[in-house]
């Protein structure tokens, strides 16, 4: 097991200014801790037999920008954290095959286009799982993994590797609040409020409305991530009064403006 290759993978996340790393041994896929759990084709030893970790970062999606949401402005921050995510993933995963381990990334996004998530919705490696069990989060109502540091707001990234890579634990702590924002404000109603994994999103309700969003270039939706309490970055943008997201709260006056001054530009209406 080398620890040495971990520091060194760390090194390369700091160098790149990806300050959220895990990694998690693939036998853990094998020991399920919660059911339904993810099925073996979908495990990273069915999609690259060598693998015996898998290195999972993550970057924060801006909580201002999100707030403007349906917006060009989320759009395009969409757009550019996912690019980061494969190009480090592959930077990552190239680090690792020059010392002779075996080592693929994995897309951010397993599919070309939302309207195929509408006939299968499901991509062929979930990133998500892979950070829960790399020790980065928890499952929230929201069906999205939460972290201490930016909630659910951030995505992640992974490279499936040969390497035997020392692992990090797996959270404990459960993060969310059954606040129940998420279940309320989402406009599709696609959220039940059972705790994950017993409630799974309406996925066909989740990917029409990105599609409609998409063809005015102000997609994803990201409403349900953008009012969850949880998350270190709500006290450094000053978002920790949850009432700034009720348009009737005069005290926030301003940022409502400025929400809906960048909600008119760039998309359509």
């Amino acid at each position: 097991m080398s620890a040495e290759l971990r520091s060194r993978l760390r090194r390369r996340c700091e160098e790149l200014g990806v300050r959220m790393m895990g990694v998690a041994s693939t036998d853990r896929w094998d020991r399920p801790p919660f059911q339904p759990w993810v099925p073996e084709e979908f495990r990273p030893k069915a999609i690259l037999p060598e693998a015996r970790s898998v290195v999972v970062i993550g970057l924060p999606v801006t909580l201002p920008v999100l707030e403007t949401s349906p917006s060009i402005h989320y759009f395009q921050l969409y757009k550019t954290v996912n690019e980061l995510l494969d190009q480090y993933t592959y930077l990552l995963s190239d680090l690792l095959n020059g010392e002779g381990h075996a080592s693929m990334f994995v897309p951010r996004d397993g599919y070309g286009h939302i309207s195929l998530m509408k006939e299968k919705a499901l991509a062929f490696f979930s990133h998500r799982h892979a950070a829960y069990l790399a020790g980065l989060g928890t499952f929230g109502v929201n069906n999205m993994l939460l972290t201490k540091e930016y909630g659910p707001r951030v995505r992640f990234g992974s490279v499936i590797t040969s390497a035997v890579l020392p692992e990090d634990p797996v959270m404990e702590e459960q993060l969310c609040t059954r606040c129940m924002r998420c279940v309320d404000i989402c406009p599709v109603k696609a959220l039940g409020e059972d705790d994950y994994p017993k409630n799974i999103t309406n996925k066909e309700a989740c990917a029409t409305r990105a599609m409609e969003l998409a063809t005015k270039y102000a997609s994803p939706c990201g409403f349900c991530i953008k009012v969850c309490p949880i998350g270190q970055d709500r006290a450094l943008f000053g978002r920790e009064d949850m009432d700034i997201y009720d348009e009737a709260d005069e005290r926030f006056t301003a940022h409502h403006r400025a929400w809906r001054h960048v909600r008119s530009y760039g998309s359509k209406r």
